[in-house]
């Protein structure tokens, strides 16, 4: 009967997709209201930017758990669960707590206004934020789903907003100049409230603007607070107060040292803030995190590796890792991508770091047919379902080679769900 209502719910849930992407905040605020509002009675610290976002909230709430603090943690998408949007001290919400409060709340909506309509991401923010009420958290890290100033998560007033960086991606909805998606990452920040970034260029002049605008601190990377990479996932930070002089961090990639540095910028602020965490806590914290399918590592013999990589800022990164890893090996790529996406200028990143390609499409309308990528790759193998791919790529490699999944959200989190049977 439990899972009954569980898939009920999803079914609603996912059912409202179909209002799209409805972007301004009236929706949610309506929501809200009729719940009384849940957020204002939960701290919070905001992260938007392109790439690194979910990480870098990762990062933050292992360093706070290990302090001793209770975590709220909302990202979005997810791979395999529903459940994996919304943790508390990285424990997900169980099916009945979201069947439970999705009830509560639709109930309440009927019953105020039988036909508002709310889109997929107004209804998860609002079961979230009631989660954590709920709950009792001391503090939640809330993610960005998609740019930030009309942004269903954009009705808090945080303790600390953080942009990671902005790059390209999501043009039809955020504009198609890195100046028009830094003004709608920079619509998070908020008046007072101090502002972290990695973002550089006219992106970093753009959020340095709006926050003396909105009387706010703005820190930036490698202006206010430093990082340098001793070695394969260890840097040294020299802060705002504190120094670190060997950080280990659980994560793959160059591109998760800044990440971390942002992380450990964030920890300085929020200590000042009432979250003081000491430094063998944070240390321990960051050489523990882990977050799955940012280059996670599945299986051995052949290594296989999964990333979330979706626009050509994260696939540089993906393929800036390859480059420089793993050079004894030969690797296959298996690809996946959303019709939405740059997959030609996503492929030109990755390919040249792999030795053979295979082109799928994962099981959504949102993929795009891997024959379409075809033209622009000749030598590609093409298979049209994720298992066909993995089959495929576990024939073709040896137990000494490696295999990286990319592309998508979609791509990776459907290999995650059929990797075992083929391996």
């Amino acid at each position: 009967m439990r899972e009954n209502k569980y898939k009920k719910t999803l079914e609603y849930l996912f059912g409202l997709e179909k209002f799209g992407m409805i972007f301004g905040l009236d929706n949610i605020r309506w929501l809200l209201d009729i719940v009384e509002n849940p957020h204002h009675f939960i701290k919070t610290v905001h992260i938007a930017g392109t790439n690194g976002k979910g990480s870098t909230a990762t990062m933050l709430t292992h360093i706070l758990k290990e302090g001793g603090f209770r975590v709220g943690k909302y990202t979005s998408p997810h791979l395999v669960s529903f459940t994996e949007r919304i943790t508390v001290n990285e424990k997900e919400i169980t099916e009945k707590e979201v069947a439970d409060i999705t009830e509560y709340i639709r109930g309440k909506a009927i019953e105020k206004d039988r036909n508002r309509s709310f889109t997929f991401f107004d209804f998860t923010t609002a079961i979230a934020f009631e989660y954590f009420r709920r709950e009792k958290v001391d503090i939640a890290i809330i993610e960005t789903g998609l740019g930030g100033r009309l942004d269903s998560t954009n009705v808090i007033l945080p303790l600390l907003s953080i942009i990671t960086n902005v790059a390209y991606d999501h043009t039809d909805q955020l504009g198609s100049s890195l100046a028009n998606i830094a003004f709608e990452k920079a619509g998070t920040i908020k008046q007072d409230v101090p502002v972290i970034t990695a973002c550089e260029g006219i992106s970093e002049k753009i959020i340095e603007d709006k926050a003396k605008e909105l009387h706010c601190q703005a820190y930036t990377l490698n202006r206010d607070f430093f990082y340098k990479k001793i070695n394969d996932q260890r840097l040294a930070y020299r802060g705002i107060s504190r120094n670190f002089g060997d950080v280990f961090v659980n994560l793959f990639g160059d591109h998760q040292l800044a990440n971390c540095a942002l992380a450990l910028c964030a920890a300085e602020i929020l200590s000042s803030l009432g979250f003081f965490v000491q430094d063998d806590a944070i240390l321990r914290a960051l050489s523990r995190v882990t977050w799955q399918g940012r280059l996670e590592k599945v299986k051995e013999g052949p290594l296989v590796f999964l990333d979330a990589a979706h626009n050509p800022h994260g696939v540089h990164a993906l393929s800036e890792f390859m480059h420089t890893h793993f050079l004894d090996k030969k690797k296959i790529l298996v690809f996946g991508v959303m019709k939405d996406k740059e997959y030609e200028k996503m492929l030109e990143e990755i390919v040249p770091a792999m030795d053979t390609v295979i082109l799928t499409k994962p099981n959504t309308e949102r993929a795009l047919s891997p024959y379409s990528m075809q033209a622009c790759l000749e030598n590609a193998i093409i298979t049209d379902t994720m298992k066909k791919a993995l089959e495929k790529a576990r024939k073709l490699a040896t137990e000494k080679d490696l295999i990286l999944v990319t592309g998508s959200f979609y791509t990776i989190g459907e290999a995650k769900t059929i990797i075992n049977e083929i391996f």
